[in-house]
This record gives C-alpha cells, structure tokens and sequence, in this order.
C-alpha cells in the first residue's frame, strides 16, 4: 500500500486495481485533488485494509483475480463499511453496470478513464454520503434526547415509572400517562415511542385542550373537501399521519363526549371516516394518551366515558410530582445547567454556597419545568462561574444563609448538622450531582436523596443523643452505603 497526501485533507480514497499502472495514475489525479489515497492490487487486499483505512469511497475495477469489485463490495457490507462504491470496467456492457448497482454501488466509470468524470462521480458520491452520514447523527441526537437514561431522576418513584415504561414500550398496549402538569409526561411519551419497534415511523402529538371540538375532530381524523366552512381541500387527519407509528394525546381528560365514541372505534377497530367523509380508512397506530386530571372522577361524573377509559387504561403510570422527590432536585439542576450553558455560549460550573438551599426550599408546584425554567434564566443572567441566589427569582431566594469560615461549624454543632452541612457543600461543589457528591463523601446516592427530602421538608433535627453515629455520614438509613 502507498499514501499520498494532497495539500488539502479531504476524505479517503481507496483505489482497487490489478493493472499497477491505472493505480499510479488515480493516485496522481486524486492526490493533487487533496485526497489521501491507499492502494489495494485487488479485493482480498483492499478487504484487509477497509478496517484500517477506512475510506470515505473506493474505486474498485469490477474485474480482478483472486476476489472481484462486486465480491468485495458485498464484503465490505458485511463487515460494516459505509464506504460509496464507484466501479469501474473496461467492458462498456450494461449487464456489468446493473450487477454493480444491484450489489450496492453508487455509480460506475468505463475505462480508459475521463479524468473529469472521475471527480464528478467522486464528488457527488461523496456529498451523498456526508448526507446521510448527517442525516443519521442527526436521528441519534434526536433518540439519544430521548432515551430513558436522559429522563434525569433517581428517585425510587421515579425508577419504579421507568420500570413499567421499558417493559410497556416494544408492545403495543395503549399508555396511560398521569401526572400533574410539567412533570415531563411528553417526555415518558416520545421514551415510549423510541423504544418501541415503531421508532422508525411518525410520532404525532395533538393537545386535546388547544382546539375547539370541529377543529379536535378535524385535527384527529381529517376532513373531506366542504366539510365544512372553510374546508376548501381534502385534509389528512393525525391518524392517518400517525399510520405505523404512534399518537401521542395529551390533555386527553378535555376530550369533548362527542369525540369520545369516535375514539373509541378507533382503538377497538382501527377504522374511522373523515369528517364529511364516508370511505372508511383504516389504520395502524400505537395510541399514548397523557391528562393532569382524575379520569376515574369524570367517569363517576360522567363528563368521561367508562368504557374509553378502560380501553385507554390498559397499561398507566403515574409521573410523581417534583415535591415529592426533592431528592432529584441537584441532579436536575446540574443536568439544566449543563444544558443551557452549551445552548447560551456560558461557562457555568455550578452552585454558589446557599444556592441549593433555595432551591430545595422551593415547593415547585410548576414541577420539572419550572425548575427548567428557573435554571435557564439564572443561567442568562448569571455574572460568574456559578449561579448564585441573586440569579434566582425573587420568591425563591428566601433568607440569605450565614457564611461560615472553614470548620466554623464543628464547635458545639451536632453530628446531624454537621452531616448536613457536608452534605449540601459537596452538592454546590460539584454543581449538584449527586453521584459525584455520594462518591466524594463515601456514602450512596439513596442516603443522600433521603437527606435532602428530610432537608427540603424542614424536619427537625432526630431526638435524642447523637453521639452513636447513627446521624452521620456512615450511618444506615436508609441504603447508608
């Protein structure tokens, strides 16, 4: 093998040929191009060199002893590479051609070569490829937005939800998401999807509270042309846009009962017309359904049909609300920071001493996303290396804590405030997680979220004579290490 560097890095080349003397001369024309090139005298040779090398593109002649250009394309697949073949052959026949398209090649060339041919194909090739090599990163980031382990949470509440979720997801059994507004139940949603064998296909979402009934019933099911006013062309509904994948409904509680019986033929029989329409369609679609308000209680009402909640309860998880896992509270700070921090051009490493404390004294009724919400303006407004309370909304910084010099605690303190203390230091040292906080102060995670719920709360410090032990930081309760 032999490299040529060019005066400009570009992508690889590998060039597969028997004849020495066309390797020398593609070598030449693609090296000044900027290309690097390797060189392979025929399929076995350049097979070994594809993990190694790895080229953005190979030239391969489709004939060659020992192991041809169409052989060592479909090689190549099977060991992974998603190198652009470009063939090339000196017998101009089309059966030549549509066998190398057939294995996978992206184009072919007809020796002797056309210099500007060559690069044509190449880059076109090559522009193809950078497409879906995008394409693809792009898909990733978009799944891996939304794969359970970015749901931030360690909370046994929490962990308890995602049990369910993983095992409900590859099905298809409708989902029933509860929980108060803002504790991330489109999030539980499009996890579900993503997990699914439907990943692939649509994910729709419709709020079933943002629209009045004719434009529920539009948006859901689609309308023929003059419907109704308005209606001037034929309009696909989310069902039939959702076909394959899945229908994420939320606010699904604020469904008017004129819906509701449509709903339900769908979920039982996959079927439904148009508005205004009377061909009957058909579809394939896994319905999600999520509401911040008590079913079973519209139900007793009868504001909410029996049997659509049955058919919509096959499988329901409850997301807690934010207050009852206070725990949670640095980890998702921490991961908030990070994030608005990178989407706002910001070095923020953390919490200032105190900061914590405000937030954990907070009752967040507006749940996970308005302690996004605080996270991000504080990130906007903060001045320095770490949000302080000063970065927090005024209702939220309360009293100001008293600063302390280094061991000014320990004389006449108790073990449980000085556990305390060690405690929500190390959280605002290492800007909230508590992983890394249970990690440098030796004890486990569930010690500490079990701490900062008792913290959050304003439990009074336990009775008795501290003096055992069973206060600090190697004590048992509950998971102590």
């Amino acid at each position: 093998m032999t490299l040529s560097t060019g005066s400009r890095t570009k992508e690889r080349i590998l060039v597969v040929d028997d004849e020495q003397n066309a390797r020398v001369a593609l070598r030449q024309i693609l090296g000044e191009e900027g290309f690097e090139i390797a060189e392979a005298a025929d399929g076995e040779e350049a097979l070994a060199l594809l993990p190694g090398f790895a080229p953005a593109a190979v030239l391969a002649d489709v004939r060659m002893p020992r192991m041809d250009g169409i052989t060592l394309l479909k090689r190549a697949r099977e060991q992974g590479s998603d190198a652009v073949f470009v063939m090339m052959t000196a017998f101009a026949s089309v059966e030549a051609a549509v066998e190398a398209m057939r294995a996978g090649a992206e184009n072919y060339l007809v020796k002797p070569l056309d210099v500007n041919a060559v690069l044509v194909v190449l880059d076109k090739a090559l522009e193809k490829l950078r497409l879906q090599r995008d394409t693809q990163n792009l898909r990733e980031r978009v799944r891996e937005r939304f794969r359970f382990h970015s749901i931030v949470g360690d909370a046994p509440e929490l962990q308890a939800v995602f049990d369910v979720v993983k095992r409900a997801a590859p099905t298809k059994a409708t989902v029933l998401i509860l929980g108060e507004s803002g504790t991330g139940k489109e999030l539980v949603a499009q996890a579900l999807h993503e997990e699914s064998p439907r990943a692939e296909k649509p994910f729709i979402k419709v709020n079933c509270a943002a629209l009045s009934e004719t434009l529920l019933e539009s948006e859901l099911f689609g309308h023929e042309k003059g419907a109704f006013t308005g209606a001037i062309g034929l309009k696909e509904g989310r069902f039939e846009l959702a076909d394959g994948g899945t229908l994420f409904l939320d606010e699904i509680g604020d469904i008017p009962p004129s819906l509701q019986i449509k709903l339900l033929r769908v979920l039982q029989q996959k079927e439904f017309e148009r508005v205004g329409g009377t061909k009957t369609i058909k579809v394939d679609v896994r319905l999600l359904a999520a509401t911040n308000r008590d079913l079973a209680d519209l139900v007793k009402t009868g504001r909410f049909r029996e049997d659509l909640y049955y058919r919509l309860n096959v499988v329901a998880v409850t997301l807690p609300p934010l207050r009852s896992r206070k725990g949670d509270v640095p980890s998702l700070v921490s991961h908030f920071i990070d994030l608005y921090s990178k989407a706002y051009g910001k070095e923020i490493k953390g919490l200032a001493p105190g900061t914590l404390n405000a937030l954990l004294s907070h009752d967040w009724p507006g749940n996970v996303r308005e302690l996004e919400n605080v996270v991000e303006r504080a990130v906007v407004l903060c001045k320095s290396t770490e949000l302080t309370a000063e970065d927090l909304p005024p209702s939220l910084r309360g009293p100001r804590p008293r600063e302390r010099a280094p061991g000014a605690l320990i004389p006449g303190a108790t073990l449980y405030e000085i556990e305390r203390e060690a405690i929500l230091r190390t959280l605002e040292m290492v800007g909230g997680s508590t992983s890394r906080a249970a990690e440098i102060l030796g004890i486990s995670v569930r010690k500490i979220q079990y701490r900062l719920k008792e913290y959050a709360a304003g439990a009074p410090e336990p009775g008795g004579d501290r003096g055992d032990g069973d206060a600090g930081l190697d004590g048992d309760e509950p998971d102590g290490r």
